[in-house]
This record gives C-alpha cells, sequence and structure tokens, in this order.
C-alpha cells in the first residue's frame, strides 16, 4: 500500500468513506510533499508529461468531459483506486473541471447527487463546479 494523502494536505478532498483525492490547478505550483500515483488529467489538449501514472480525459475549459462514458469509467477507477493510492484530479485551474470531477467522485462515495456540488464547495473550494451546465452533469451523474 502506498502512503496516502495527508488530510490537511493542499487541495485534498477527503470523502465520506475516509478516500482522500487531492484536486489541483496545472498553472499553480506544485503542492509539497508526495508525488500522486495516478492523476487523471481533465483538459481540452493533450497534458504535461508526469513521472507518474497519468491519463487524459477530454474536457475543453468551462465545459463538460467529451466523451461520457468514458468519463464515468475513469472517475470510477479513479475512485476504485482512491484508498489505496495518491490520486489527483487536474485541470488548468482547479475549480470548474476538478471540481466536477470531485463532485462526481463524491456521488460514487456516496453523498446525494444534489449535494455533492455544496459537499465539493464547503471541503474542497467554495467556487468549485464553475456552470450550470457543471452542476447539471454532477446532479446527473448517479443516474449513469
Amino acid at each position: 500500500m502506498t502512503e496516502l494523502w495527508e488530510a490537511a494536505g493542499e487541495g485534498v478532498l477527503s470523502l465520506p468513506s475516509g478516500r482522500r483525492v487531492r484536486g489541483r490547478g496545472l498553472r499553480h505550483p506544485f503542492p509539497e510533499g508526495a508525488e500522486p500515483t495516478l492523476t487523471v488529467h481533465l483538459l481540452g489538449g493533450p497534458p504535461p508529461p508526469v513521472a507518474w501514472e497519468s491519463r487524459w480525459l477530454r474536457w475543453p475549459d468551462f465545459r463538460l468531459p467529451a466523451d461520457r462514458e468514458a468519463a464515468r469509467s475513469l472517475l470510477k477507477e479513479a475512485w476504485r483506486r482512491a484508498p489505496e493510492e495518491r490520486v489527483e484530479v487536474a485541470c488548468g485551474g482547479g475549480r470548474g473541471r476538478t471540481g466536477t470531477a470531485l463532485a462526481c467522485l463524491a456521488v460514487l462515495d456516496g453523498v446525494p447527487a444534489d449535494e455533492a456540488v455544496a459537499y465539493v464547495r464547503r471541503n474542497y473550494h467554495p467556487k468549485a463546479v464553475e456552470t450550470p451546465w457543471q452542476r447539471r452533469y454532477v446532479r446527473r451523474f448517479a443516474g449513469g
């Protein structure tokens, strides 16, 4: 088992099950401490190279994932791996796409879909999930 994220670490969201996932904005300096074991890049174009495992989900800024089935599959994988690995989700600023993905992970973790955005705003960043269609995406995520 890998050493997990510190609960008080920069950008770390603790889910109700105890899973911890880090959200990060790629335009900001890399946080101090351990590197992730998996980064899910939520970007409109190919991500920068990293020294650890990463996956790219094409997701343009202020929009929704280009492939919603791929998004669901990748977010489920991230959620499954989070109890034993340092998983992070990252976009340019770390709020809109990242917040939306974190809210979807909260739904997977048992937070009711209509409460997931508020949960992420309260526990990750107050401006997470930036657009009305991102909020709607989270509400509909539970239905598959």
